[in-house]
């Protein structure tokens, strides 16, 4: 709450941003009716499209609108997804052929009964949803490798590796961001996968080790469009972990990682701090070093702490950097319509009103068992899907993020809606000139209201406790 306070004069210049960027596409031709798509609390509807007719016209008989406004347009948005984690490469893996292709195709596909994840994020190395704990440059204690003549992506061509490049043959356009939980352990001040920092006399060799893993990857015709220096580099207590201070990254950053991608030709994008809303100021002291901000893109964000508000700060202090929402995940303990309703308030609506140019929910598959994970790892975290074999069952995070992701394309703009009593909202004008705009109704009743767009009335009523996405 104190630092919502902090942000309220600085947020004048953000408005200032949108200012600048009017034109987010075109709209020759008004829509004369709108389709809606619901995903209810009760789970009595699943993303599922309505019949009822949603008709523009020039009255309602109703007051609580919610006026969309294309004319002024905020940031370009470049996709949803999850982190496709090294234990759901491997679930995914391990279904029969014609489950696993069908699957791929409904998450990243663009059918009719596909939802079109457009974003991923990789762990560079393990993560703590791995099988075991693992970097591309392992060696036995008490040795090292300055020159990583002994990297290897070898644990990646398992599963991994594989299942990235089914996804890109279905969408080979998605965009693909790698956030490593720890170098090799033998780079680390106490030579353990789990906490500790990064030894200064290893920040070129890890620098390097950046650029193989990029390289790597590009051989196997999957390009990182991002990296971030280092997961939630200020919780040292999973397995694998690492701490480093915001210094430490700035030093990392405008020292070694960006002058060796500047010298080997890499364009992949260096995004900060990727950890909780709840400490805004460790990416804007990094991105406050100009030797540092020059190589950096932007700065990524969880919310297990804090306010989703806080990337607008970040925002309204460097306004030209972007703003990237890159986890949350849900847990075996938690209701559908109580993570439906908090997830597509604060990590969809949230997070795009925020600024975002993505929206990424945690991880994509679990066994029934919520594994596999790493010894120490989360055992409780709910993907998307809970695979059982080749048995698939959709969790509530999987209609969070298909809420978005089947109707917001990349390259579309959030833009400007407002109203709506007791409503949250984002809207949204894609490349091909439709409009969609996301509602959450999370009140005990349903609600009607119109959306109001270029002076036309569409009424329509959206259940208690849902989510709707509607496109015109």
């Amino acid at each position: 709450m104190k630092f919502r306070k902090s942000i309220s004069i600085p947020l004048l210049a953000v408005m200032a941003i949108a200012c600048t960027d009017k034109k987010a596409g075109t709209d020759p031709v008004p829509a004369t009716s709108a389709e809606a798509w619901v995903t209810t609390g009760s789970q009595s509807q699943l993303l599922k499209k309505q019949t009822a007719s949603i008709t523009f016209s020039d009255q309602s008989d109703i007051a609580n609108n919610i006026d969309v406004d294309s004319t002024q347009s905020f940031q370009t948005v470049d996709g949803f997804g999850f982190t496709l984690t090294g234990g759901s490469a491997y679930l995914i893996n391990r279904m029969d052929g014609t489950s696993k292709s069908n699957l791929l195709k409904e998450l990243f596909g663009n059918g009719a009964d596909a939802i079109g994840i457009s974003y991923l994020r990789v762990s560079i190395g393990a993560s703590d949803l791995s099988a075991e704990v693992f970097s591309y440059n392992d060696l036995p204690a008490g040795q090292t490798d300055p020159t990583l003549a002994q990297f290897s992506l070898s644990q990646d061509t398992v599963d991994l590796l594989p299942v990235l490049k089914e996804i890109l043959q279905i969408n080979p356009s998605i965009k693909i961001m790698g956030s490593p939980w720890s170098p090799p352990v033998w780079m680390k001040d106490n030579g353990n996968s789990k906490g500790g920092s990064l030894l200064p006399q290893y920040y070129a060799t890890y620098a390097q080790y950046f650029v193989k893993y990029i390289r790597a990857m590009e051989a196997n015709g999957i390009r990182v469009d991002a990296i971030t220096p280092q997961n939630e580099p200020q919780h040292g207590g999973n397995n694998p972990s690492m701490v480093m201070s915001a210094q430490q990254q700035a030093d990392f950053i405008k020292n070694h990682l960006g002058p060796a991608f500047q010298a080997a030709g890499i364009t992949t994008k260096i995004i900060v701090w990727d950890h909780n809303c709840d400490n805004p100021n460790y990416p804007i002291t990094i991105m406050n070093d100009a030797a540092a901000k020059a190589f950096i893109d932007g700065s990524a964000f969880h919310l297990y702490a804090g306010d989703i508000s806080a990337l607008s700060g970040v925002k309204a202090a460097h306004p030209d950097k972007n703003l990237y929402f890159t986890e949350q995940w849900t847990g075996a303990n938690g209701s559908f319509d109580g993570d439906l309703k908090w997830h597509v308030k604060n990590v969809i609506i949230g997070s795009m009103r925020n600024w975002s140019r993505i929206a990424l929910e945690w991880n994509l598959a679990n066994d029934p068992s919520y594994g596999p994970h790493t010894p120490g790892g989360c055992t409780e975290c709910k993907g998307a899907l809970t695979l059982n074999a080749s048995v698939v069952t959709r969790n509530v995070s999987y209609y969070i993020v298909g809420h978005a992701s089947k109707f917001v394309y990349p390259g579309s703009k959030r833009i400007e809606s407002n109203g709506g009593t007791n409503l949250h909202h984002a809207a949204f004008l894609r490349p091909d000139g439709k409009k969609v705009l996301i509602v959450l109704n999370e009140t005990g009743t349903a609600s009607d209201f119109n959306i109001r767009y270029k002076g036309k009335l569409a009424k329509t009523s959206i259940p208690a406790g849902s989510v709707a996405t509607y496109v015109w």
